[in-house]
């Protein structure tokens, strides 16, 4: 079996890594920036659009509002990133928002910050893969007829790529996330040239349509609510930008430098991006509407469900550069294409912090466990899944998700900058240097104003948001914090009651007697190889155990056992409805009653086979009765193991494709002569579970 998962998963994922490769692994800034800020440099392919899309509730006249809302939005970018920058050099070793929490709010509050990330993170790879398939779907009809499955399959897509490893991916994530950058770049300034030199008249492909809406005029606090709501959209520009403070360990030396750099670039392209496409777009008078088939109106008639209404990017694109033209090509391919690596932000957050949160047993261990290529890769897969299923639930439809967005991003902003006051407040108090404190001081003053911002930003989501959505995002984050808290309770648990005793007690205390028993079915070389094993054990009572189902073999074996004059005794149990564990287990029970400080120790011939349609054929009836026997106090479960011909032939096959020489491994050097590092999968040892009947 291990021969047939191995080698699609070696073409998959590549072949394993050493530990000690791991600094190879390491990324440079220019890796890092896609690897770690591909979200937050995608947002702006959606972000505008949610905003134009909630204003428009108030009619195209609301849309004058919108380059005060990217102002708002460009400020609260550059206070998180500066606060961030704080982060990452206070706590270098990759905790980000969750270590913050926790050391200086307490593990409750740490433990609400990792619930929101870990939603958060869910969120991000759901919301990016849908805007990625309504992108591409515009230019390939079949992408729109089939965008639940082509979803799915980009996710499946991503998850491979992650489990090869993150520099490798991050290799192939870099070109398409720059050429997206630099086309977004070239539109903004090839549109300002356009318009401000050479004076030319840009218009989007819905410049010609109206937008119905029945809430025309909206003035006090119904317009103060539509604009938060617009703002709390636009905020999405800012989902990932955590994702660095908690990748701080995947970075080269010097870790802190490179990932304040990092942030910083990140930072200044994204708010130059969004503003720029925000501007164009108020520019080429593009209109979008929540529900455009009704909404969008053309000479007074509604569009109706054939019009696609496509991204504000796509739109200022084909004003910008003309539609169909080789840069709106590219920029259009570019875009679908980084949305999907966008993506990549979470699956590099997500096992990371999973790792951090079952290092303190607040998640399954198994997080905790690096793969073959040095990636966390059960992390990835976990990820992987729970975004796939609220793709499925919400129909791959950005709109939809999107509402869920953004809220657990803020919750951890939040946290995490009252946790960096407090850290800076308590280095203060011990701090002497006036330079240093100087610096604490200003630091303090940067992370209380993103606290007070962020949180602000908090309320208004949780205000603006909730009944459209967001509850289900609050009550992920429920789920996660209490899932978890149940996880450390049950390791705490364990741990207390496994740990050792400063005193002697009845587990280090030496048994009374160990009674032996070796379970047969009939007399042959297993059964004699496991009786010789026992025998060497030196029990104080040994003794064979059948099961007598049959009463014709049951004779057979007690006169072949007579025969060949072994001497052990031989136990027949009978068992007139033709169970084979159940009188076991009652038996064994029966001996730890009748003397409870005794061992029983079990010993079970097993066949070992060398293919795995063999496992089906054989070792049945031990694995459930091993299944049984580890929930019975007091007894000990030994396989005694014998080789089949079929798991010898196994293993001289494995030996072989071991000493090929392959094409090209001349020049490489004899095998005996190379590192050791593996290759491939190790010699078949067969799987071990049953009486061997």
């Amino acid at each position: 079996m291990s021969k047939l998962t191995d080698v699609p998963k070696r073409i998959l994922i590549g072949r394993a890594l050493r530990s000690d490769k791991l600094g190879e692994t390491l990324l440079p800034k220019r890796i890092a920036l896609p690897v770690f800020a591909s979200d937050p440099l995608s947002s702006v392919a959606y972000a505008p659009g949610e905003v134009l899309i909630v204003l428009s509730l108030a009619g195209v006249s609301a849309y004058h509002f919108s380059p005060w809302i990217a102002v708002a939005v460009v400020v609260l970018m550059f206070t998180v990133v500066a606060s961030y920058r704080q982060n990452v050099r206070a706590y270098p070793s990759g905790g980000g928002d969750y270590e913050v929490a926790t050391t200086n709010l307490g593990p409750k509050a740490g433990l609400t910050v990792a619930s929101a990330l870990l939603v958060d993170y869910v969120m991000t790879v759901a919301v990016s893969i849908a805007s990625g398939v309504e992108n591409l779907g515009s230019a390939v009809p079949f992408v729109v007829q089939h965008k639940v499955l082509c979803a799915v399959l980009m996710i499946v897509l991503l998850t491979l790529m992650n489990l090869r490893g993150m520099k490798e991916s991050g290799k192939l994530f870099a070109i398409p996330t720059y050429i997206f950058v630099t086309g977004v770049f070239i539109m903004i300034i090839w549109g300002a040239y356009r318009g401000l030199v050479l004076g030319d008249t840009m218009r989007a492909p819905t410049a010609g349509l109206t937008v119905h809406t029945e809430q025309t005029g909206l003035s006090g606090f119904a317009l103060i609510f539509l604009l938060l709501r617009a703002f709390s959209s636009g905020c999405a520009a800012l989902t990932g930008v955590e994702a660095i403070s908690n990748g701080v360990p995947a970075f080269r030396k010097p870790k802190s430098k490179n990932a304040a750099t990092t942030l910083a670039m990140m930072g200044l392209l994204a708010v130059t991006m969004f503003c720029g496409i925000i501007v164009l777009a108020m520019t080429t008078d593009v209109k979008m509407a929540e529900n455009p088939a009704v909404d969008l109106l053309r000479h007074g008639v509604a569009v109706g469900s054939g019009f696609t209404q496509d991204p504000v990017i796509s739109q200022v694109a084909a004003a910008v550069f003309g539609e169909g033209t080789f840069f709106f090509v590219v920029l259009s391919a570019a875009t679908a294409l980084v949305l999907f690596l966008a993506a990549n932000t979470a699956y590099n957050g997500f096992p990371l912090l999973g790792s951090i949160l079952a290092q303190d047993r607040y998640l399954p261990r198994q997080l905790h466990t690096r793969g073959d290529r040095l990636a966390f890769s059960n992390g990835i897969v976990l990820l992987a899944g729970a975004a796939a299923l609220l793709v499925v639930i919400y129909g791959s439809d950005s709109t939809r998700l999107i509402q869920l967005y953004i809220v657990g991003v803020f919750v951890s902003f939040t946290l995490s900058q009252i946790g960096m006051v407090r850290h800076w407040n308590r280095h203060l108090a011990t701090e002497q240097d006036q330079s240093k404190r100087r610096h604490m001081i200003r630091s303090r003053a940067i992370n209380a104003f993103g606290a007070f911002f962020t949180g602000l930003v908090l309320v208004v989501v949780l205000l603006t948001k909730f009944t459209h959505g967001a509850w289900v995002a609050v009550m992920g984050m429920a789920i996660f914090f209490l899932t978890m808290t149940a996880i450390r309770k049950h390791y705490d648990r364990v741990s207390e009651e496994i740990a050792a005793p400063d005193e002697p007690s009845d587990d280090s205390l030496r048994p009374s007697r160990v009674h032996s028993i070796v379970l047969v079915s009939k007399v042959h070389k297993p059964t004699l190889r496991a009786l010789a094993y026992a025998k060497l054990m030196r029990s104080d009572h040994l003794e064979a155990l059948s099961i007598g189902v049959d009463p014709a073999e049951t004779k057979a074996l007690k006169d072949d056992w007579e025969q060949r004059g072994i001497n052990v005794p031989l136990k027949i149990l009978d068992s007139p409805y033709r169970e084979i564990t159940r009188p076991i287990i009652e038996y064994v029970k029966g001996l730890r009653r009748e003397s409870p400080r005794d061992v029983v120790s079990i010993y079970i011939p097993e066949y070992v086979v060398g293919h795995w349609y063999e496992h089906i054929l054989h070792n049945q009836s031990a694995l459930r009765l091993k299944g049984r026997l580890l929930f019975t106090p007091g007894v000990m479960v030994t396989s005694v193991p014998y080789q089949l011909e079929s798991s010898e032939l196994a293993k001289q096959r494995a030996k072989r494709r071991a000493d090929w020489i392959a094409p090209g491994s001349v020049r490489r050097g004899p095998v005996s002569q190379r590192p050791k590092e593996p290759s491939g999968p190790p010699a078949p040892k067969g799987r071990n579970g049953g009486t061997g009947d």
